[in-house]
């Protein structure tokens, strides 16, 4: 049962939270260490992932939050049924079960729906498609029953042998007087049993993890840290509650020629100086084909000519964005007597001071 495992984890300690903290605090712990420890990144995590998920599922959700703090106040007494069908009870003279009372806490002991817990992953984009925009599919961890064992944790033609503390309760009776506290039994941990021989798949846990994917629509233009939802793609619910949503964290790849300014990609295009003076067509490289663009007469370095709708695709609200083409004047280290002369001809037709004059 749920309430016997919100007594026996810390889930505050789990996501490294004082028991006090605030929503956005527990969402930004969980949110850290879910990247930390996520198992596409840091493999061997995968049950520190599920543990940091379970606490999520219950901090994260302010109605679970309250039950899960009032569990954990009131102690063993509160946390659950042996697998025998006798629950934990505390009764006294003339006040019959304050199981009952528990009992309305939780909501009559019946299952109630709760929606599957949130799933962040990364995804790293080449710059072309994070331009053009792309269908990319991430994987997601998933816990499942084990297909070897179907969930219960012993060996396949095995089974359970009853805890012979408790009897197959999964608590112990402690008599005082007018009062019969109810307590965890610690040899079988309240499940009243023992598996005999586990399962050697899972390991006797019953749970089995792997993997399923997703695809991810990723829309044209998306920029580097940009956090796409997928709503519903999460952790499936329990009970018929909802799913959790997915969080998709963009990456993108730098590209040699090109950058980003908005919608617009913006690239260089090296010339001459006697380019610059005199004008030219140079031919100028796009994420698509490349195109000639006219270079006038008196450029200056660093002018910025542009390419209309070679940027980013039209989408949705946005129009096409363009190309940006920032000029370099490239000048020559070296040059030869010929060369140096003709130069300083063009300074003294131009009336310009002529070094060494």
């Amino acid at each position: 049962m749920a309430e016997r495992e919100w007594f026996e984890k810390d889930y505050y300690k789990v996501l490294g939270v004082p028991s006090t903290a605030t929503e956005k605090e527990i969402t930004r712990a969980y949110r850290k260490l879910a990247k930390e420890h996520h198992p596409d990144t840091n493999p061997g995590s995968e049950e520190r992932f599920k543990e940091i998920t379970a606490a999520n599922d219950v901090l994260g959700d302010p109605a679970k939050r309250k039950e899960y703090d009032e569990v954990r106040r009131l102690g063993p007494a509160a946390s659950g049924f042996g697998m025998g069908g006798s629950g934990p009870t505390v009764r006294t003279e003339g006040f019959g079960d304050i199981g009952d009372l528990f009992s309305g806490l939780f909501g009559g002991r019946k299952q109630r729906a709760q929606r599957g817990s949130d799933i962040e992953t990364a995804l790293t984009l080449n710059f072309v498609d994070a331009v053009n925009g792309v269908t990319a599919a991430v994987s997601i961890p998933t816990d499942d029953p084990c297909a070897t064992c179907g969930g219960r944790g012993a060996a396949p033609g095995t089974g359970f042998a009853t805890c012979e503390r408790c009897q197959g309760r999964g608590v112990l009776n402690d008599d005082q007087g007018p009062f019969s506290l109810s307590s965890v039994c610690p040899a079988c941990q309240g499940r009243g049993g023992r598996i005999v021989t586990p399962c050697g798949d899972c390991h006797g846990t019953g749970r089995a993890l792997s993997s399923r994917k997703v695809n991810v629509r990723i829309p044209a233009g998306v920029e580097d840290a940009q956090r796409i939802r997928l709503k519903g793609k999460g952790a499936p619910g329990s009970n018929g509650g909802p799913a959790g949503d997915l969080f998709v964290d963009i990456r993108v790849a730098p590209q040699a020629n090109f950058g980003r300014r908005g919608r617009h990609v913006t690239t260089t295009a090296n010339i001459s100086v006697t380019q610059a003076i005199l004008g030219t067509n140079v031919e100028v490289p796009t994420l698509d084909d490349p195109v000639t663009l006219k270079i006038p007469a008196g450029t200056q370095p660093g002018t910025t000519l542009r390419v209309r709708g070679r940027g980013v695709p039209a989408g949705g609200k946005y129009a096409a964005g363009d190309l940006l083409v920032t000029v370099a004047v490239q000048v020559p280290k070296k040059l030869t007597k010929d060369q140096r002369q003709a130069v300083e001809k063009l300074a003294t037709a131009l009336h310009e001071e002529v070094p060494g004059e």
